[in-house]
């Protein structure tokens, strides 16, 4: 990490001080003692503690706190940070003994690693200690002799019986008048309502042992030496930790087995985004009542969480990343990435959730990051770069976890990327291969780009997979050319944007693809779900893949071959007279970009965009998000920039009142069964059928509706008093079935009463 430049500068603590006391002493305390905001003197802190840590937050703030961004120079910033580790000396201070025969110690005679973790070694049950080198000889010495005196390190442990009977032990990670959530002694999460058990009581003893008896002075010497050079999370090391877990995948090919848990993005690797439970159903779903709020930080959220055995994982924005208890809400672990470079800036970027396998949890992160993450813990594991962020690529995806691979795509097609998509060993974070989705020299589809026009294409792959196991294939949406609206600087069909491709997960080779719009110059991305479905279709019982474009026309494809089936206008469109017998759309003259500006249906956000749409096995029926709107399509010339925008054209609305909403779709025929309106429909909120029988919607004017599945009428209605840009899921724990949604910056869970 970056070092401070004034370390030993004498005169920086004194100019630092004088800064700190103007602004920063109202909210931390004199000399750094505490206040509003937390002591500076500990060296241990939440977002963050090493020198480069200390600079990001002073810099930019941190989102979600009072602490705002400074406005500092960076050399006053490193004046500053000096005084602040003045007050413990971290910096001038002498360590004597061996940290060689500490180390020794640590995991010999001190038994440090039963409770604590270093670098992936050890216990996850205590704090860990891959960071604590920042402390002072005088503060670890304290720890070490008086334990469970320093804030955040105290013993927490918790005793419990359970009402039938159980009796557990762990260390408290969260708890209120009402739940409990601790880590027990084999280092599993459990997370407990107060009203189911019959004690609890807390244990004033420490786990650590008395090393006043256990340690002689050189020992204690030595340790201490030893524990001063664990500055920062070493990630080399953490790679080769085993970590342990329950999430594999067999359970996730099974997912439909466990239907309490939500184990993937969409709920399953077809892409249904169905929920089997029917606890909550048509007859009682309008008592349905808000359970739990649980805040995620100022910005808006587009994640949806996962659900495994109990604990939710979900991310919020700025690459922040939550382990809650799913039945309260209540915080386990909470994970802050701060960005490799400091001018990449995180604030407010959104996230659309995470993936597991095993005991370990993957995200990406607005700075193009693949990460993976202790699911115990919320510790950083690995990560890697899939791309450069100053050339205009991010990542907001949540990964397709499969048996020995992590898979996930990249952000940018409005800046003249060339999209990919990934794999990842899930241990290690090393790169397996990459599919370029704008194909090069010598590659399939090359010969579709003019020029040297692919080398800026386009081509994002920003929204989540889908797999099917007996096929061993991965299907996957390739987004918009790039530049967005003006052809003429990138003719051919410009394969494989605006396409479904299906790869072979062990080598990334393309098996076969399929192309909803050659040529496209209207930002028609493909990237909503390829559903996976077997059903009878036409007769003959098949393996479907089904798509509902942005273009406006729904898709049945032959997911084994890539074999065109059925397709069919589900929303108002003027740029096509139809599909002929292979798919590819019939153009209309009238329907390019113009210079003067053409009036096209729908608009450049689609006919529906990146919401989940669901699918019910027993209706047989695919929910959807519609919007109908038009807009006038502007062509213009751009020269191309790295890491600048590339529409080369701009759009405005055609002047109508846009409407939006669900529609249910017979996939055998494309006829839509029903439609219910929203004045307002939206770009993110998505749906989710239930075996319940109802369909649980969302729009971006805040309300969550739930529906008959079977007719559209509307059962029950919620204002969250925030924008919905997400898609509802649903759980269930201790027998009691939610329905979780993320609205503005808050996460919802609902429930039917007690």
């Amino acid at each position: 990490g970056r070092q401070n430049p004034l370390a030993r500068d004498a005169k920086a603590p004194l100019a630092g001080g004088k800064i700190f006391a103007t602004l920063c002493q109202s909210c931390h305390g004199n000399r750094g003692g505490g206040g509003r905001a937390p002591a500076m003197r500990n060296q241990n802190f939440k977002h963050g503690s090493t020198d480069g840590q200390l600079f990001d937050s002073i810099q930019n703030g941190i989102p979600g706190t009072e602490m705002p961004a400074s406005g500092l120079k960076p050399n006053e910033i490193w004046q500053v940070i000096t005084y602040i580790r003045q007050l413990t000396g971290a910096y001038q201070e002498r360590v004597p003994g061996d940290p060689a025969t500490g180390r020794k110690v640590l995991t010999g005679k001190g038994d440090c690693l039963k409770c604590h973790e270093v670098n992936g070694e050890g216990s996850r049950l205590g704090p860990d200690l891959s960071t604590i080198g920042s402390w002072s000889v005088a503060e670890l010495r304290k720890a070490l002799l008086q334990p469970g005196t320093r804030e955040g390190y105290e013993s927490d442990l918790v005793s419990i019986q359970t009402k039938d009977g159980r009796t557990l032990r762990g260390l408290r990670r969260n708890e209120d008048t009402f739940s409990l959530q601790l880590m027990d002694e084999s280092e599993n999460l459990l997370a407990f309502s107060k009203a189911d058990l019959a004690e609890v009581k807390h244990e004033q003893k420490s786990l650590m042992p008395d090393y006043n008896a256990r340690l002689s002075p050189i020992e204690l010497r030595d340790l201490i030496a030893y524990l001063k050079t664990l500055k920062m999370r070493d990630l080399a090391k953490t790679v080769a930790a085993p970590v342990t877990g329950a999430l594999q995948y067999e359970r996730i090919v099974n997912t439909r087995g466990e239907p309490h848990n939500w184990l993937t993005y969409w709920g399953d690797y077809q892409g249904t985004h169905f929920s089997p439970l029917k606890q909550i159903n048509i007859d009682n779903v309008d008592g349905l009542q808000a359970r739990w709020v649980h805040e995620a930080g100022a910005g808006l959220l587009e994640s949806t969480p996962l659900v495994v055995d109990g604990i939710m994982y979900t991310t919020g924005h700025s690459g922040r990343v939550f382990g809650l208890d799913a039945a309260t809400g209540r915080l386990i672990w909470e994970y802050k990435h701060k960005p490799a470079n400091p001018k990449h800036q995180l604030a407010g970027q959104v996230n659309r959730g995470v993936s597991m396998l095993g005991g370990r949890l993957f995200a990406v992160t607005p700075d193009a990051y693949i990460i993976s993450l202790e699911a115990k813990t919320g510790r950083l594991l690995w990560q890697t770069q899939m791309a450069n962020a100053s050339h205009g690529y991010y990542a907001t995806m949540a990964p397709l976890a499969l048996k020995d691979r992590i898979i996930a795509g990249i952000s940018g097609g409005e800046e003249g990327i060339r999209g990919f998509i990934d794999a990842y060993d899930p241990a290690t974070g090393k790169r397996l291969w990459r599919f370029y989705t704008i194909p090069g020299p010598g590659e399939f589809g090359h010969e579709t780009w003019e020029g040297n026009s692919w080398r800026t294409g386009g081509g994002p792959t920003w929204m989540t997979g889908t797999y099917d196991p007996e096929l061993n294939l991965v299907y996957w949406g390739v987004g918009n050319p790039s530049p967005d609206l003006n052809g003429d600087l990138r003719k051919g069909d410009n394969l494989l944007t605006c396409s479904i491709v299906a790869l072979d997960p062990d080598s990334g080779q393309r098996k076969w693809h399929f192309q909803f719009t050659p040529h496209d110059t209207r930002d028609w991305d493909s990237n909503e779900t390829p559903v996976l479905v077997d059903r009878e279709f036409q007769g003959k019982r098949r393996k479907l893949l089904l798509h509902a474009d942005r273009n406006a026309f729904f898709y049945v494809l032959d997911r084994v071959t890539g074999e065109f089936l059925l397709g069919k206008p589900f929303a108002r469109q003027t740029w096509a007279e139809g599909l002929d017998k292979n798919g590819r759309p019939i153009l209309r003259a009238d329907a390019e970009p113009s210079s003067k500006g053409t009036l096209i249906y729908p608009n450049s956000a689609g006919a529906t965009n990146w919401q989940a749409p669901s699918y019910d096995p027993a209706s047989g029926w695919f929910y959807f998000t519609f919007h109908e709107q038009g807009n006038v399509y502007v062509k213009q010339t751009q020269a191309y920039q790295r890491g600048r925008s590339y529409w080369a054209g701009r759009t405005y609305s055609a002047g109508e009142p846009p409407y939006g909403g669900i529609k249910a779709l017979d996939p055998a025929t494309g006829e839509i069964k029903w439609e219910y309106r929203f004045q307002k429909g939206g770009y993110g909120a998505g749906c989710l059928a239930t075996a319940g029988g109802v369909v649980f919607a969302a729009s971006s004017e805040g309300n969550l509706v739930a529906l008959d599945s079977r007719t559209g009428k509307l059962l029950w209605r919620f204002q969250t008093g925030a924008e919905i840009h997400a898609s509802p899921m649903s759980y269930q724990v201790a027998g009691k079935q939610y329905i979780a949604l993320a609205a503005g910056q808050n996460l919802i869970s609902f429930a039917l009463p007690e």
